[in-house]
């Protein structure tokens, strides 16, 4: 029927307005970290600063990047690298060798420069890799410049604490791709003007559909109104009927009483 078919296609609108939303809200950073490589493999963590707040919060079901919720995201995210080292800058005083590592949930960025100083970000399937890059090599001129002379002889996660307003601040900017990524820019334009019309074209599709259940009711009414009108019809024709045959009936009893009254007279007068 109209009805059925329109409430499933309406039922599929939704689904894909809930699919839009949750693609979208895949594109965020969760978490920022540096690391000290040492002798090509050997990594040292020097500071952590959780964008997300809590990493049970963000992991997948497997753990396949980060190696299961029993693990801190950094020393997951270390053994990541440990695996894949990126090759160092070209040029000293910059970072380069950038790798992306994806699982089912999430991505990790990282890169590192002639030194050893390598920076990581880890994000949702959605963010853009570019911008992952362009972002920590903002934040290696910047960490370079508040932090560069710590970082040879830093311990594990002793950077942490001094680390946290840099981090955080890089992590806010880039968190909001609208504000670093034109093409991200337009793009969610054109992610909330397909949400806006497909919430119009649900709400039409409701109109549609409650418009055809007035006209079926006005319909229903209609022939309602039809069936009482031939019934009253029917009705006035059996009351003529009924008046007819009171008619006949009186006319016959006048007539009978007239006879009956007139019949003995006249034979009495002719006698």
């Amino acid at each position: 029927t109209k009805f059925r078919f329109y409430n499933e296609l309406n039922r599929i609108q939704k689904d894909y307005i809930l699919l839009i939303k949750l693609t979208m809200s895949d594109n965020k950073i969760r978490c920022a970290i540096t690391y000290r490589i040492e002798n090509g493999s050997a990594l040292t963590m020097l500071a952590k600063y959780d964008h997300a707040s809590q990493y049970e919060a963000h992991s997948d079901a497997s753990g396949v990047l980060y190696g299961g919720k029993d693990k801190g995201y950094a020393e997951a995210v270390g053994i990541v690298i440990t695996n894949d080292p990126p090759s160092a800058g070209i040029n000293e005083g910059t970072i380069g060798g950038f790798k992306v590592v994806q699982s089912e949930a999430h991505q990790v960025v990282y890169g590192s420069d002639s030194a050893g100083l390598c920076l990581a970000v880890v994000t949702g399937l959605s963010y853009p890799s570019r911008i992952a890059v362009q972002m920590l090599t903002e934040l290696y001129g910047q960490y370079m410049d508040t932090l560069g002379l710590q970082v040879k002889s830093a311990t594990t996660n002793s950077l942490s604490k001094k680390s946290k307003t840099v981090l955080s601040t890089i992590c806010t900017k880039y968190d909001d791709l609208s504000n670093v990524d034109k093409a991200s820019s337009l793009t969610a334009k054109v992610d909330e003007v397909k949400v806006h019309m497909q919430d119009n074209i649900s709400t039409m599709l409701t109109n549609i559909d409650k418009a055809e259940h007035i006209s079926d009711q006005a319909n229903q009414l209609n022939e309602q109104a039809n069936v009482f009108k031939k019934k009253s019809t029917d009705l006035k024709k059996q009351m003529r009927c009924k008046d007819m045959k009171m008619t006949i009936i009186l006319v016959f009893l006048v007539l009978a009483i007239l006879a009956s009254i007139l019949i003995p007279l006249i034979l009495k007068a002719t006698k």
